[in-house]
């Protein structure tokens, strides 16, 4: 009983509409986030053991919820983040900002090497090795790591669109399902189809760019980011589609 009367002021939005509203656009906003964060969970986590993928994708989107639910729970703090700290180049650098300029360099220097090693395998096949035997806890490491850039400033939006917390704890626990949910037949397809695999990798240069420039303060809008990247997939599964049709054709012929 006293846990209900607990509970009862912090869920009291259930009966306001404009409430019901905010939470569903902040979980489909945490969802499309959430992207970013997947299509680096697939490349990572296909760099390991085919019987350790499954486990690291679980493992690794199990503990980013928990790291989430608890820097949720000091929101305020995590809003003081974005108080400048210092200033240069004509910018007041805040906490906030150089952990998206960190988080950004960290997407790009893994994304360059990747490609890297796809596109010349036999000049680094030493290194090659070396990324095959990524380690469990290696891959969970770094998905927690690009995980609290991509967190704090999703709780930081989040804060900006509504002042219930427990609407922003109901929407990254559904946003975090979903993406525990498409993990594994994302991961799947990324590895099935190669070209796919460059395509991801130049998606997670692209968000690695733009995390930098959001920490210098030159904002890019998330929906032409999202824009171009639908439109390359669009591009990618008509090559798909011609490649398949091309490989039927010339098996009919046959």
């Amino acid at each position: 009983m006293q846990l209900v009367e607990f509970l009862a002021p912090h869920f009291a939005f259930v009966s306001d509409p404009t409430a019901w509203v905010a939470l569903l656009t902040l979980v489909v906003l945490e969802i499309v986030l959430g992207i970013d964060n997947l299509i680096f969970i697939s490349i990572l986590t296909n760099k390991l053991p085919e019987a350790q993928r499954a486990r690291a994708r679980r493992l690794g989107i199990s503990a980013a919820l928990v790291m989430r639910l608890i820097l949720l729970a000091t929101i305020s703090i995590i809003v003081q983040l974005t108080t400048p700290v210092f200033a240069a180049f004509g910018h007041g650098f805040s906490w906030r900002d150089l952990i998206l300029i960190a988080g950004g360099l960290f997407l790009v220097w893994k994304a360059t090497k990747e490609i890297h090693h796809t596109v010349d395998p036999e000049d680094h096949q030493d290194t090659m090795v070396g990324t095959l035997q990524l380690s469990l806890a290696g891959a969970i490491f770094q998905i927690l790591l690009l995980d609290l850039v991509f967190s704090i400033d999703s709780i930081i939006t989040a804060v900006g669109m509504t002042d219930e917390i427990a609407i922003m704890y109901v929407a990254v626990i559904v946003a975090v399902s979903v993406m525990m949910l498409a993990a594994t037949p994302l991961a799947n397809f990324i590895a099935r189809n190669p070209s796919i695999v460059m395509l991801a990798l130049g998606f997670l240069l692209m968000i690695g760019m733009t995390l930098i420039a959001d920490g210098m303060g030159y904002h890019v809008p998330k929906g032409y980011i999202y824009a171009a990247m639908g439109f390359s997939a669009l591009v990618e599964g008509l090559n798909m589609l011609a490649r398949n049709r091309k490989k039927q054709g010339s098996g009919g012929g046959h």
